[in-house]
């Protein structure tokens, strides 16, 4: 059962779909401005790239029921994975900041709750929107430009709105866990993470984190690692493979559309040419005589 305000709810949304090229420079455009805006609130120049929306998107699941509180959507790059994961885009609220980025999140995903406001103040921002526990957050804040004090509070809301097995799912650009995981005062639980392989296919690389309570740690089955990172590197494996894929189809085309292209200008000299000019014309007369009989 639900436990968003339904009123919120929009018309039903088309099938998911990879982006045009043009409308994803118009993403990498809108995301430039506002870096350029607000550099320490927007926190990087582009869009998650696909293969980083798939990884974080790997950690939460479809199946299961509860909202997910998806924090930064920006222009929707995550969003996007997680409806292709399977997740229901009536389960899915998306808390901007930016106001031109929630007009283009509503037309894009008009199933998915869309709340323009502050992410590190989620009990406010989400007040009557969000009414019961929370199954997973996805968060694409640019932490490492907050102090650790404002980290630590975002993720002690936050799982103080989640269910007992919820995770928080965050990536960075960094080498070390954008979020602290020792007890300072006044801030009394501790959480355990686990980060993803490295997604070299992003620009720049990254690295997904996945944050439980320690007290989930300890239930943690025996071998459970083990099985999320061999399922970590074959899906790593099929990401290489697409992206392979991707690459030999875009030279095979640029190829053809070379070859094209010379062939359509070697015509056109040939055509253009005053000493062939003759031959073409007696060519043009046998044409009219088979034509006539």
């Amino acid at each position: 059962m639900s436990c968003l305000n339904q009123n919120k709810v929009q018309p039903p949304q088309g099938p998911t779909r990879r982006k045009p090229i043009e409308e994803r420079l118009g993403d990498e455009a809108r995301f430039f401005k506002a870096w350029f805006e607000n550099p320490m609130r927007t926190g990087a120049v582009s869009p998650s790239g696909r293969f980083l929306a798939r990884m974080m998107a790997r950690y939460v699941d479809p199946a299961g029921d509860g909202p997910i509180i998806e924090l930064g959507p920006g222009t929707g790059p995550v969003t996007q994975a997680l409806l292709q994961r399977g997740v229901a885009p009536e389960r899915l609220v998306l808390v901007e900041y930016d106001e031109a980025f929630c007009g283009l999140l509503r037309k894009r995903f008009p199933r998915c709750v869309v709340v323009q406001g502050d992410a590190y103040d989620l009990g406010k921002t989400l007040a009557g929107i969000v009414d019961g526990p929370v199954a997973a957050v996805v968060s694409s804040l640019p932490l490492l430009n907050c102090p650790e004090a404002q980290r630590r509070g975002l993720i002690e809301r936050a799982f103080r709105m989640m269910k007992p097995d919820g995770c928080f799912v965050q990536f960075t650009y960094g080498m070390v866990s954008p979020l602290p995981l020792r007890s300072r005062e006044g801030m009394p639980k501790d959480f355990w993470g686990e980060a993803s392989p490295p997604v070299l296919l992003n620009l720049p690389p990254a690295r997904v984190w996945v944050y439980r309570t320690s007290k989930q740690t300890a239930k943690a089955r025996p071998g459970e690692e083990l099985i999320v990172k061999i399922k970590a590197r074959r899906d790593k494996a099929l990401d290489e493979i697409q992206e392979t894929r991707e690459k030999v189809g875009s030279r095979i085309r640029a190829g053809a559309a070379k070859a094209r292209g010379e062939i359509v200008e070697r015509t056109r000299r040939v055509r253009d040419d005053k000493s062939l000019k003759p031959a073409f014309a007696l060519l043009k007369r046998i044409g009219e005589q088979r034509r006539t009989g």
